[in-house]
């Protein structure tokens, strides 16, 4: 019997190959006309956002530079500019927020079919209790975790196109507009270049360097709430289905013995997920915090200096809080890369364990899943 078979927890790379294998195929076949559309529309809303989030840029410089000469008339001009980026910005904000969720309604949709289809198909339901593996709970796997699986890769990966293509734009602004930094000390003089570009690269690869540290246990741990909450479930059915059959079934007392080991794993799971949370906040919230303090003061000695107008260091500011946080796409979305993967893997382990039940079909079905 299938279950008597040594039993090899797959690894991280092949359980992610394997669901990809399978969830990729929405690209390929029927459903590829949407698939393809959505995707299109989305990325070209990215890049016309980046366009109006770099014409808003070079807006602070213009409307704080003609506070600073206090030009009514150019405020007055200004202000009437502002009208068309703001209701640009505004327009391509909601279409972002149709097309993404379209997108992630429509994946999962056909994930879970062919999830289903592949599950109960050729009576797998029945002899995936024979099959050895980590796939407890199938049901909730396909209800929850695709649900996961198919709705963060989409804002993530725009999310991180997003965030490329942000931050190669305005680190040019950054460049041009901050210019060089002199310091003189004793008889040395320093010259360094792009001074504002340095500071938020070394700024960012630091930030991003915590993030990775504190953060390392963050998939292990919420794959195991995941187990923990599949099995409080399944408890929980095993007891209600007990004591709804024919034959003698649980007490009550008996059933709250079952449940109580199980949601007490729960509740120690989510404990550990809550400081591992408390941990990142601390590093995210800080950098919020700290990132627009740093852009202003290192701008400050230009502008005491009178290099830089008070418009300009306004937008160089802003330009550097943008890279900044482009930079800091992997330190903001660290927790949400590591549910993904807990979800993935999760799907992926089902997946693996299905496939154990007839390797011969393996092919068949995942040519068909691919469309």
């Amino acid at each position: 019997m299938l279950s008597n078979e040594a039993y090899h927890s797959p690894g991280e790379r092949q359980l992610l190959l394997r669901f990809w294998k399978s969830a990729g195929g929405f690209w390929k076949g029927k459903s590829a006309g949407w698939a393809w559309l959505l995707t299109v529309l989305l990325i070209a809303t990215v890049l016309l956002q980046l366009l109006t989030q770099y014409y808003l840029n070079f807006w602070n410089r213009d409307f704080f530079n003609a506070v600073e000469r206090k030009d009514g008339k150019e405020l007055l001009s200004q202000a009437l500019r502002f009208i068309p980026l703001a209701a640009a910005s505004l327009s391509l904000a909601v279409f972002s927020v149709w097309g993404r969720m379209t997108l992630q309604r429509r994946w999962r949709a056909w994930f879970s079919d062919e999830l289903y289809r592949y599950w109960l198909g050729q009576d797998r339901f029945v002899r995936l209790n024979f099959v050895a593996g980590d796939y407890q709970a199938p049901e909730y796997r396909i209800a929850e975790d695709v649900r996961l699986a198919t709705d963060l890769p989409v804002d993530l990966v725009l999310g991180l196109a997003a965030s490329l293509l942000t931050a190669a734009t305005f680190i040019g602004i950054l460049w041009v507009v901050g210019g060089n930094l002199t310091i003189d000390a004793a008889s040395l003089t320093l010259t360094i270049p792009g001074y504002l570009v340095v500071a938020v690269v070394i700024y960012s690869i630091a930030v991003a360097a915590v993030t990775m540290l504190i953060g390392r246990r963050l998939t292990d741990v919420l794959e195991e709430n995941k187990r923990a909450e599949a099995q409080l479930r399944a408890v929980g059915t095993h007891v209600r289905e007990s004591g709804e059959s024919t034959a003698p079934g649980m007490k009550g007392e008996d059933g709250i013995r079952a449940i109580r080991p199980a949601l007490k794993a729960v509740i120690s799971s989510w404990l550990d997920y809550c400081w591992q949370l408390v941990r990142l906040t601390i590093i995210t919230h800080t950098n919020s915090l700290v990132t627009p303090v740093i852009g202003l003061l290192l701008c400050t000695p230009k502008y005491v200096a009178g290099t830089i107008l008070l418009g300009e260091v306004v937008q160089a500011a802003a330009a550097f809080v943008v890279v900044q946080g482009a930079c800091s796409w992997f330190t903001d979305n660290y927790p949400r890369l590591a549910e993904w993967a807990a979800s993935a893997n999760r799907v992926a382990s089902l997946l693996l364990a299905l496939d154990k039940i007839d390797p011969a079909q393996v092919k068949d079905e995942t040519v068909r899943m691919r469309g």
